[in-house]
This record gives C-alpha cells, structure tokens and sequence, in this order.
C-alpha cells in the first residue's frame, strides 16, 4: 500500500469489465463521490469492445498503468484476460489494491487487498477460500442458491479475525458488485477506499453494507420502483391475445441500463400481448421460470424470450444444456433467443457483411441453439462514441453512448414474429393456413419436388392426411401420384411452367407489395422480369389445397448464366423469388411456413451469415412467417444456416437405411474364381489356367489391379461398402431387414444398445413433431450426425444444432486427426512440403473436428483450450515431437464452415502464422521456408505472405464450379480455375476478417502437391453430391492451372468406417461407380421412388463428369458402362424415360457432352446408338412437355 498523507494529485480507479452496463452507475457515482475525495477519478472499460476497436484496449491498458485502484470483473475469454494479465501484474505491486472477482482464475489471483494476497502461496485463509468457492466445474446448482451463499459468506468472516477480513472484503465486493445499483456501486467504491487508499485522510469511515434485492423478480417500466415479485403488481393489457415471458439480466435492472428492456415491453404490449418480464441472478433462467412463467405445474405464458444472450443455464463460462432442456420440455412453447450486441456497437454490426463476430457467434446464438433456442435476433447494442447507427430508417441517435440501446427496427421484427408463434399455439387448426414449400433445384432437369434422402410426394402426402385428420381443412387427392400430379402437372403445360400455376402476380401488385423493389430491378429489370413469368405477371407454381398451399420454390436466378456472379459483388433474388414468399405472406395470409426437405435456396440468399437485420434478403424474405424446415438429420452445418439465416425451427428426418453394397453380375464371378484361387494348394496344376481366367474377368470388369491379392482386396471393398437404399418416407416404417441392416453397419454395437436402436428406429415420430411445431410447441435439441456414427440423433423429429464450437475439435478427434495425416502420409509416394485441404462445416461438426486435427497434425500444432475448457487458440508442437517437417497447408473452407466455426478459423489461421514466425531450419519447417520466399519475391510482410486460410466473401457460397458443370456453361476447363479462384480467393487471418488476395492464392496452390478431402457421411459419396469437386475438384484445377497444367494427385480420405482409408480420387470414383451406379442392389431401390429416384441416378453422372472436367480423374470405363446400363439398354431406357423424362433425356446428353469433352472416346457404332438413345428421350420428353 503506497504512504500518501497529504492528496495532492488524481487518485484514479481503473475498472475492466465485459461490457458496460455500470458504466451509468460508476459515473453518477463519482459525481456523488467528488465533494468528499477531492482529485477522484473513476474509469470503466469494455473489454467487449476491443476486438473491433483496439483504441479501447489502449485506452484500458493506459489507465491500469497508472491507477491507484484496479477492480477486474467479469472476464473470462483468452482474447480478454492474455492482454490485460500482464499489465495487472506489472502494476499490482504498485497500487493500493487489485480486486478480481468473477473472473478468469488467472486474474483472480491478481488480486491483492491489504494482507489477503491470492497470488501467495497457499495460506489458511486461501485454503479456506477454496473450500467456500467449490468446484468450478458446471454445477446444476441455480444462481439463487449461489447468491444465497454469497451473502452468508461476509457474516460468516466477520468473526474471523486477521486475513479473514480482507477475504470478507473481496466478498463485500463481489456483493456490492453484483447488486449493481447506483447505491451499491458507489458503496463499493466507498468502501475499498476506506480500507485500501494510499490517501491518508479517506481511510476509516463507515460504509453502509451492500444493499439487497430480489435474486429473481419481476421488472416493467411502469412499476413505481421498477423491481416488484409481486406478479400482480404488473401492468395489465386488457384482454391480451396472448402471454409472453420475457427473461431479462438482473445486472442490467439494477444498473438501470433498460432503455432495450423498454423498448421490448412496450413493442409486445402495442401488440396486446401480455408481458411478464422476470429476471434471475446468477445467468440461470430457471428460478425466474419457476417463480413467474408456471402455475400448478403448466405453463401460463404462449411463448419465452430471452433477452439475456446468454444459455438458458449459465453464461459466459459455462453452459448447462440437460437442464435447460428438461425446463423447456416441461413448458412446451416456443423458445425464442434475443441477444444485445455485447462486441460490437450497433453501427457496427449493422455495416458488417458477416454480422456478429466469432465469439458473439458462439455465445450468443450457438449456445442458445444447444437448448433448443430459435429465431436468433439482435435487438439492442450499444452505439459507440459516434453516438448513432445508420443501418435502418430509424437513424438512431444517442448522447449516452455507453448506454444499451434498443433496435427498433429489429424490435418490430422480434414481436412480431413472437405474435406469428403464439398465433399458431392459440389458433384452431381448422383456422390455420399453412404454406408448404418444395424444391426443384436445378431448374428444368426434372428435379421438381425431390429433396435430399427424401421420397418428397409420398411423405407429404402423408403429413397432409395427418394434417386434416387432426383438424386441418384439406381437399386431400386420392394419392402420393395424383398429388403429384396436380401440383407438377395441373396446367403447367399451357403457361409453359415446371409446375401447376397457382396464381398470377401481375406487375402492379409487384411495385405496392416489394419494398425492395429497386435493389431487384437494379439487376432483374422491371418488374416482372423475365423468369418464371410471361412479361405481365409472375407465376406462382403449386396448387392449393385449403388450409395447405403447397408451392415450388422459385429458381435463384443465375442458373443459365452462372458466371454472372463472378462479377458482381451483390446479389438480389428475383422478381419470381421474392414475389412468392411475399404472396405467401400477403395473399395467402399464411400462418406459418414448412420447407419441405433439403434443401431451398432461401437461407442461401445474400447478406449476413449471422446476425441478420432488416437489410439482409434471407429475413426480408421470410418476413414474420414462422419457418418450420424438414430436414435430414445428417447435415448440422447447413440446417444451422437454415436456423440463424431465415429463423428455421428444423425437424429432424431420417435418412434412407443403408446395406452393404454386396456383388452382382460378373462381379459375383469374378469373387467365385478368387476364392476358389485362394483355396487351391500352391502347385495345382489347375491355378495358371484360373489365373488367365481371372485376368480376363478383371479386364472385362475395368479392373486395372495385375496382383490377385490386390484384387482380392477391391472385390472385397466393394462388396462390403455401404450404400443407402432408395429415399425415406416420413410415416413409414422401415422394415425389420432395413433395421438390421442400419444396426449391422453400426460397429462395436452391445446387444442392449442394438434393441434400443431397434426401437428407436422403428419409432415414427417426425409427422408429429412437424405437427407439433405448427402448434406453436417447443421442438427439443438434438445434434446432428449419422446414426451408424452416432446413435443420439435418433429418434428424429428434434431441432437439429451443431456441436459446442467452444470444445472443437474434442481429445478423441485430435487422436484420430493425427491418424489420418499419417495415413494420408503413409498413402503419398514421397513426403509432401505442401498439400492442398478442403474443410467442410457438416463433416468437421459431425466428427468434432477431425479434419480440423487433421490440418494441426499435418502443421505441427494443436488446439489451446482456456481453464474453461473454451477454444482460445493453437500452439506448436516442438520438431522433436513432432518427428518430421511441418507441412504447409492450403485450406479452403465451405462458406458454411465460415460460418459455423469462426473460432476454428482463427485457430487455423494462429497455427499456421505461428509455424510462419517460428525460429526454425525452413528445411524442417515447409510453411516458414514458403512464407520467406513468398515475401523476399512480393516484400510482402508476414502477416500476410502467412495467410493460409481461404473461402468466399462473407456472405457467399460456393467456387460456382459446379454452376458452371451443370449448366455446360465452359468452354475450357480453366474457365472453371477461374472461377474457384476468384470466388475462394479470400484469405482469413487471426482477426477473422477476409481479404481478397487472389496473387497470394495463386503463389500458393502453385506450390501444392497434393489434394485432398474427407469423406464423412456414410450416405453419401463424391459422385452423390456436386459439392465435393465444387471444393475439391476447384482447387485441384486451380492448382493444376497453377503448375502450369501439371496434374496432381488427388486423394479421398474415406473414414466412413473404422480408422478410414486413403484412396486417390479415380479409386473412390470407380468405388461408387461398381457399388453404387451400376449396382441393382442401389439403383433399382431407388426407382420405386419414380421421378425423383432417376433424378438421383442422373446426378450421379453429372457430377462425375464434374469431376472429369476438374481432376481428369474418372476411368473412360466408367461412362461406357453406365451408357450401356441406363441409355444403350432399351428397356431400361423406357423404363427410366417414363419415369422422369427430363431427367432420363439430362443423363443420355451429359454422356455425349462426356465424350465431347473427350472424356471419354468410345468406338463410333457405341457414339451412334448413343446420340439416337438421346434423340429418342429428347422426343419423349418435349412430347410430354406439348401434352
């Protein structure tokens, strides 16, 4: 403690803290305070706001080094505490005291009043102190019973003498503190300067004790005294269409910064919607539930809110998802999320393209989504010095700018999609309107009305039946096919439409009905526009059938002319686009939305990829309308973009059960001459003329392995390899041989977990939870993953999230990342200096971060975790350890994984900037001894020449290669170089922002060895999807263009089961192509489901001929037997033709597009039957189309 009798200079207390809603109280404070310590001054500071604005931590950190004073509070994140740590301890010797409570234990133990010094080794008094303080693990305790503790303490110490005192004072501190009103806050500096100032005369005194509110209350502007627990003391709105809980922070009540409080309260009772906001202590929402939001056990509210931003139970440090999720079953409403922005002022986060930063991300909505929380919205922040916000109409303006602020703009959308919710619960079915939305992505390729995994007709057929049986007014047609029929035929062939014409929207409608209409017409011209209309009107496509419209989804708009967005910076949906959703919302008058199957383009369309506002098209689009989305249970990633883009409630389905692929054909011969080979003695005279006939059953089967036991081995991997069967159907039981099927892909499986599979399995569950959704009900969490990887998902029909991005990647994954890049080692012919790595969000979360393992392994890193077992970071390995070079990494993330897993995007990027700047031998240390030749041939600096993280622009998705693959719109394959590079080629650092640095992309792939990606999903394959050589078959084109045409190898790190195998590209292509394409075991299984069956079948061969155009990596045999199975067989051409003649016609031209490319070059006679097999579907299908 400094001597300082005589006060002639300022007397500074320096406080830092997470945000700053006592800034208000500090100040009126020290205007209290000034009379009686002349000299005073009292600063607050934010640690909240120093990632976007580093002044502020200048700022805090100029302020500690001189402070007399120091009280740290409320930090807990590495970014807060790894800066401020040590300019506390350099100052702590020098000041009066240092006062750290709920913090980071690392600043806990900065502190130091009088003889309590917690830096110490350990004495009596501090061993007490751990006894008082417990465990810090997560504790199902609620924050009223911690509070209560709390208080006891101080009464407890007072009658222990000596050092017990200053422990007693830390305490009182904490008390003062977290009864944050203007009393207690002055009070608590009072106090400690009474005990600890270095400053003679303002020592001693009496300060009163810290003044106590309710733990748990209630709170409404209209209220005398603000705070009552009285629940009749509330303002009554006559005659409410509904009720609604508003959970609110007791540190905000009492700090009385509520102008976002009021503004919420006021919006909902304009609304006549009863409020009871309640507030709890100790971030827990459960005592406020329990006190206020039930009555006799029941619910006696129709929807909560949160306004907190925090988990239901817990907060910065912790979050107890069980519990939570136990009370929201018991209260069965809808559960809606609000969060300020804590990191960001509202001018801010308004003007970010990517919205909320990666730690507000991860608290504020991934959290929450954990619980089972939805409709994720921004509803206040602060407004920073400029004092005002520019991001909507309302053009806020403020002179507190410490001040929490409400978003009005944001407000209005809250309330009234928290009135959308509580109308379904309150409303009769028979009342209700619901508009179901389809898909038929891509436009014109007979794709209309097919999902993923999903047979679409049959399963809403059946949720329509279950609809109207429950009380829906519906004109049920007769079946799956005749609702089929009326929706995609109806009168589609006299408008010249996809789809039945529902209605025509004609352009007057158009100009008084879209308020953004001049950010369309900007791209799309005058309304109409051209597409799914006839110049004077926009066609709605579907059929209505009474309280259900079913509608198809318009297309995005780009599809004939996809390089159109590699030119343009912004994008806007079109005319026919936004028409629909605002003529469900207007003229419809839906009461909610269900997206049917996976997935539309809605949650896809621009703006923030969290944290939208009113400017984003994702949220004007779908408005206030409650969005209800089936989706597959195996997609995380995309399903959480679906939840935070457009407010999706999702509904887990299954996916199709899968079975080993088994043989066929000369497949099944091929294996009986093998095993008979292998069952001969050595010697037999019998084996040279077997062998002559294997190699002759290999050859005509496309095998390239000449060693029998290698070929063993492919026979072997493609009879055991796993393939779905068919399309699932909502409602249908899957059958006891699909069950045992599901279970024996399962490995490790124990006999009472596979009949507890077995039920699940066999529960039907998902057109109930649709239904219970539309009731206004709260749909449990569940996360996302495959069922043979991950048994939790079932039973389906939950609201699917993504894994704790604070814990990713787990232990185990780091284990099995270092397995793999040692595979993927072990499988290259010589040590690479450079590879190439695609990261995507589904696969990452499904895995807790494999491939992100996978990335560290490779660099010589690992993940840094904070005492809170919270991602903070990545450090190296030492070369001795790690016991060979650390290898460069080039990683290209989906937009999703962007999105998603911001925090593991600046690990990654720590990582390699860390391995840039290590003091290594560059020959043991690839990434550095490219970063140096890298900036000695640009005289970049290092920051940026060690950039190694690349994906779209915030906001974007997608390389557009595969837009430009299915929509033949190449001439060369290095148009499609092209396009990956200008799309992928921004570079995320350590700050998380992008920077578009295409050079820098270029010099890097140049250096490139080798590409690769995991294959996760057990449903699908590379051939399923486009997305894989989008990403994959992208970068390796742009590598290979790069090396000036030099091919690289290309590998798929399969880990579907086991510990994974590593394949090179045509392997895995031919793979899919014997197990899947042309097995009748795969197809035939999907032609029961009809149209959409042969549209999978079609995907296949487009997306194989994507990969020839990116990677030349597909076999030629591979398009010669799928023209014989599917277009030369004239059978199978019917049959397939009948089916789906789009589709069928699409297969036979993208063959002959294979060969024109000259991907293949198959005899002349072979060509011939091909062009007329083509000509004769082209005439099948425009026939239809005439009809």
């Amino acid at each position: 403690m400094r001597d300082n009798p005589v006060h002639n200079s300022p007397y500074r207390i320096a406080i830092v803290t997470l945000d700053s809603h006592n800034a208000r109280p500090c100040q009126r404070a020290l205007e209290n305070m000034c009379v009686d310590y002349p000299g005073l001054e009292v600063d607050i500071f934010a640690a909240a706001t120093w990632s976007d604005n580093p002044n502020e931590f200048t700022k805090a950190k100029e302020a500690i080094e001189r402070a007399d004073l120091i009280i740290a509070n409320l930090l807990f994140l590495e970014e807060h505490v790894k800066p401020l740590l040590p300019v506390i301890e350099m100052r702590r010797d020098h000041c009066d005291a240092v006062v750290g409570i709920i913090c980071d234990a690392a600043l806990v133990k900065q502190t130091r009043m009088g003889s309590l010094d917690m830096h110490a080794p350990e004495s009596g008094t501090m061993a007490l102190l751990k006894r008082l303080r417990g465990s810090s693990k997560p504790s199902t305790e609620t924050g009223e019973k911690k509070m209560r503790m709390l208080r006891r303490l101080p009464k407890i110490l007072k009658y222990i003498p000596g050092k017990a005192q200053d422990l007693r004072a830390w305490f009182l501190c904490m008390q003062y503190w977290l009864g944050g009103t203007d009393e207690n806050i002055e009070a608590m500096l009072r106090f400690l300067i009474s005990r600890y100032a270095g400053v003679t005369d303002w020592r001693g005194g009496t300060v009163a004790s810290p003044k106590e509110y309710p733990d748990v209350g209630l709170y409404h502007p209209g209220l005398v005294d603000r705070i009552t627990v009285d629940l009749n003391a509330l303002p009554v709105v006559e005659n409410p269409i509904g009720r609604v809980g508003l959970l609110l922070m007791r540190s905000y009540v009492l700090s009385g910064d509520t102008a976002h409080y009021d503004a919420v309260i006021r919006e909902f009772e304009k609304r006549n919607i009863q409020v009871v906001p309640a507030f709890a202590g100790g971030l827990d929402g459960r005592p406020a539930i329990d006190g206020f939001f039930v009555k006799n056990g029941i619910s006696n509210i129709d929807a909560m809110v949160s306004l907190s931003g925090f988990s239901l139970v817990g907060g910065p440090a912790y979050n107890n998802t069980d519990a939570a999720v136990e009370t929201l079953k018991k209260l069965d409403i809808p559960y809606v999320a609000a969060h300020p922005s804590k990191f960001q002022t509202l001018s801010q986060w308004s003007s970010a393209t990517g919205g909320l930063g990666p730690i507000e991300t991860t608290m504020l909505v991934a959290l929450p989504e954990i619980d089972g929380a939805t409709v994720p919205t921004v509803f206040a922040g602060r407004h920073g010095e400029s004092g005002e916000c520019n991001g909507c109409s309302y053009f806020c303006k403020t002179k507190d700018f410490r001040a929490m602020a409400p978003c009005y703009e944001r407000i209005d959308e809250l309330t009234k999609r928290c009135e959308k919710l509580i109308n379904l619960r309150i409303k009769e079915k028979s009342q209700k309107k619901v508009a179901i939305v389809i898909f038929g992505f891509p436009p014109n390729a007979g794709a209309a009305g097919t999902a993923a995994y999903l047979n679409v007709f049959q399963s809403l057929y059946r949720t329509m039946h279950q609809m109207k049986s429950d009380g829906y007014t519906i004109n049920m047609p007769s079946s799956a096919d005749q609702l089929r029929e009326e929706i995609l035929n109806g009168n589609s062939s006299k408008f010249g439409q996809e789809a039945n014409v529902a209605a025509r929207v004609d352009a007057n409608w158009i100009i008084n009905n879209t308020p953004w209409l001049e950010e369309i017409e900007n791209q799309w011209g005058s309304a109409p526009g051209r597409i799914q209309s006839d110049g004077n009107s926009v066609f709605i496509l579907g059929k209505d059938f009474g309280s259900v419209f079913v509608g198809l989804q318009p297309a995005f708009g780009y599809e004939g002319d996809p390089m159109r967005l590699l030119f343009e910076k912004s994008f806007t949906p079109t005319h026919a686009f936004s028409t629909f959703y605002q003529w469900l919302k207007s003229e419809y008058n839906a009461d909610a939305v269900l997206h049917f199957g996976m997935h539309g383009a809605l949650e896809f369309m621009p703006g923030k990829q969290v944290g939208m506002s009113g400017a984003d098209w994702p949220d004007r689009l779908i408005g206030h309308l409650p969005n209800i989305y089936l989706y597959a249970c195996n997609n995380p990633s995309e399903a959480s973009l679906a939840k935070r883009r457009s407010n999706a409630i999702t509904i887990t389905h299954m996916t199709p059960p899968v079975t080993s692929a088994g043989l066929y054909k000369g497949l099944l011969e091929l294996k009986d001459s093998l095993v008979r080979w292998r069952e001969m003695t050595k010697g037999d005279p019998k084996q040279a003329e077997l062998e002559l006939l294997i190699k002759e059953q290999a050859e005509s089967l496309n095998f390239s392995e000449n060693n029998i036991e290698a070929l063993w081995l492919k026979i072997l991997e493609t009879e055991e390899a796993l393939v779905p069967e068919g399309l699932h159907i909502l409602g249908e039981e899957l059958s006891d041989r699909q069950c045992s099927s599901y279970i024996s892909s399962i490995d490790g499986i124990k006999e009472e977990e596979r009949k507890s599979l077995l039920n699940s399995l066999k529960k039907q569950n998902e057109i109930p939870a649709i239904i219970n959704a539309l009731d206004g009900k709260f749909t449990p969490p569940v996360p996302g993953g495959d069922i043979v990887r991950s048994k939790d998902i079932l039973p389906t029909g939950r609201n699917i999230h993504a894994f704790d991005p604070f814990r990713m990647p787990t232990t185990f994954a780091c284990r099995q990342g270092e397995i793999q890049a040692d595979l993927l080692l072990k499988t290259h012919k010589e040590l690479p200096k450079t590879v190439a790595l695609v990261l995507w969000g589904s696969d990452n979360i499904k895995s807790d971060g494999e491939q992100i393992a996978q990335a560290l392994a490779l660099i010589g890193a690992k993940p840094r975790f904070d005492s809170f077992g919270r991602l903070s970071g990545a450090d190296l390995i030492s070369l001795e350890q790690l016991g060979r070079p650390r290898i460069d990494v080039v990683m290209t993330l989906s937009g999703i994984f962007r999105d998603l897993l911001p925090l593991q995007t600046k690990m990654l990027a720590e990582a390699a900037y860390k391995a840039a700047v290590a003091d290594e031998d560059p020959l043991q240390n690839f990434i550095r001894a490219n970063v140096l030749e890298y900036m000695a041939k640009t005289n970049s600096d290092v920051e940026t020449a060690a950039l190694r993280i690349f994906s779209n622009a915030e906001g974007a998705y997608g390389s557009n290669v595969n837009q430009l693959v299915d929509s033949s719109s190449f001439e060369e394959e290095n148009e499609l170089a092209d396009a990956y590079e200008a799309r992928k080629s921004f570079a995320y650092g350590t700050s998380g922002k992008p920077k578009q640095n295409q050079e820098l992309l270029k010099s890097v792939l140049a250096k490139v060895e080798l590409a690769y990606q995991n294959l996760e999903s057990i449903e699908l394959g590379v051939t399923t999807v486009d997305h894989y050589f989008d990403t994959l078959g992208g970068i390796s084109k742009a590598v290979s263009r790069a090396r000036d045409g030099k091919p690289i190898d290309v590998y798929i790190s399969d880990h579907t089961r086991g510990n994974g195998k590593v394949r090179t590209l045509a392997d895995q292509v031919s793979l899919e192509t014997r197990s899947r394409s042309l097995n009748p075991k795969f197809y035939e299984s999907l032609l029961e489901h009809g149209a959409e069956g042969v549209r999978q079948l079609e995907a296949q061969v487009t997306n194989t001929l994507g990969w020839s155009a990116t990677t030349g990596k597909v076999e030629p045999w591979v398009y010669q037997r799928i023209s014989e199975t599917f277009v030369l067989d004239e059978e199978m051409r019917n049959r397939i033709s009948e089916l789906n003649p789009t589709a069928s016609s699409r297969m036979a031209n993208r063959l002959l597009e294979a060969n024109d490319r000259s991907y293949w070059n198959p005899d002349p006679e072979t060509i011939a039957a091909l062009q007329d097999a083509a000509d004769t579907l082209e005439d099948r299908m425009e026939g239809v189309a005439a009809q």
